[in-house]
């Protein structure tokens, strides 16, 4: 049965509010030929991007190939504030210039997803309109919404119960990101489920400001590669849009079972029934074809090959051609020879000589395709040689 585009629109949705509105949205649009005004706000917080963010960047995209413009907010001004969604503490606060120079990054990488068109492609910072409210502009904002309902949510009800502060400024930050929807007129937000609250909060701002409220569209939030937390870099369990090839397949591999259709579904336009047939016959082989999938999303069809092949050379106890290469200095050698405690740091292997002495004691560092047995072993550098930690870090050093 051909897919509509209500069917992809809802594909991975973890609900749309109100229920049923997006049908009438899309109908109301085609009939008037016009663009709906697609938004998503992004505090640009950390400078990079994972698949879990490309979740709702992909559902943009696809609001794109329909002919709809997308309004990218990039939040440096709410960004100083710092979002309280699922924050037991109130967040540090960062600074305008910081805020900036990740959002810069953040556009870079998100037109890796993105059609760039400027028919289909806003990219607005709300610092140009909150920037300029003043106290009167900020107390009619205020009024438009009680601290009963504001108090409602999750993360400040258990705050409050517990007698954690929560200072002011978070109460007012879903107010400022509410706004946001009323500078510019969205007619849909995507977010997160950890964003539901705000984006219901858009809704009543722009009704309190005369619009029409906006739809909400609310995607899941993708675990990382742990199968427990959200995915995060800060937990080192993310795939990077910018990866290399060769890492994102690697890291595709390593999705838990029962977590890959979820993959799949939020990370790939591949066929659920197929898949999901696909995975219940040979899940090894249904690994394989998502991480083809998804570095072919990220990088196209040609790395997609070598990328699988330096996967399958690995796993067989091989060494990659493809090496990073360090250059050993003269002046940390002795008759041409090198401790390897040493050599494994100045590789960048492991932070200190301590760090490598417990990685070799733990049979975790190999030369040349080796394992180091001895920490004292001094290394000949009359040649090339490869240092490899674990199953997949490798680094050719020589002098």
């Amino acid at each position: 049965m051909a897919q509509t585009s209500l069917d992809l629109l809802r594909r991975g949705a973890d609900h749309i509010v109100p229920e049923g509105e997006l049908e009438t949205k899309l109908r109301e649009a085609e009939v008037a030929r016009k663009q709906l005004r697609v938004k998503l706000g992004a505090d640009p917080s950390r400078p990079d991007l994972h698949i879990g963010h490309a979740v709702v960047l992909r559902k943009l995209r696809q609001f794109q190939d329909l002919g709809h413009r997308v309004i990218l907010i990039i939040g440096d001004f709410t960004a100083t504030i710092g979002d309280p969604s699922g924050r037991f503490k109130t967040r540090p606060t960062l600074s305008l210039e910081a805020t900036r120079r990740n959002g810069t990054t953040y556009v870079d990488q998100a037109t890796l997803i993105l059609d760039s068109d400027p028919e289909k492609l806003e990219v607005r910072h709300n610092s140009e309109w909150l920037g300029p409210l003043d106290f009167g502009d900020l107390i009619r904002l205020a009024s438009t919404y009680t601290v009963a309902r504001l108090l409602e949510r999750d993360d400040f009800t258990k705050r409050y119960q517990e007698g954690t502060s929560i200072s002011v400024h978070e109460l007012l930050y879903p107010l400022a990101q509410a706004y946001d929807s009323v500078a510019v007129r969205a007619d849909i937000e995507i977010g997160g489920t950890d964003q539901l609250f705000n984006l219901l909060v858009g809704r009543d701002v722009q009704r309190a400001y005369g619009l029409e409220p906006q739809l909400a569209l609310v995607l899941p939030l993708l675990e990382g590669l742990d199968g427990v937390e959200k995915m995060s870099k800060s937990l080192d369990n993310y795939i990077g849009i910018a990866e290399a090839p060769e890492t994102m397949f690697k890291k595709a591999m390593q999705v838990p079972d029962p977590l890959l259709l979820r993959y799949a579904e939020l990370c790939t336009t591949l066929d659920l029934g197929e898949f999901r047939r696909g995975a219940a016959e040979d899940i090894v082989a249904a690994h394989r074809r998502f991480a083809r999938e998804l570095v072919r999303t990220y990088h196209g069809p040609g790395p997609v090959a070598g990328a699988e092949a330096r996967y399958d050379q690995v796993a067989r106890g091989g060494i990659p051609d493809d090496l990073p290469e360090v250059v050993v200095p003269g002046g940390s050698l002795e008759a041409g020879s090198v401790g390897v405690l040493a050599l494994a740091t100045l590789a960048g292997l492991t932070s200190s000589n301590g760090e490598a002495r417990r990685l070799i004691q733990n049979r975790g560092l190999r030369l040349d395709g080796e394992v180091v047995e001895d920490w004292r072993l001094r290394v000949d550098l009359g040649e090339a040689r490869v240092l490899q930690r674990g199953k997949d870090r490798f680094v050719r050093v020589r002098r």
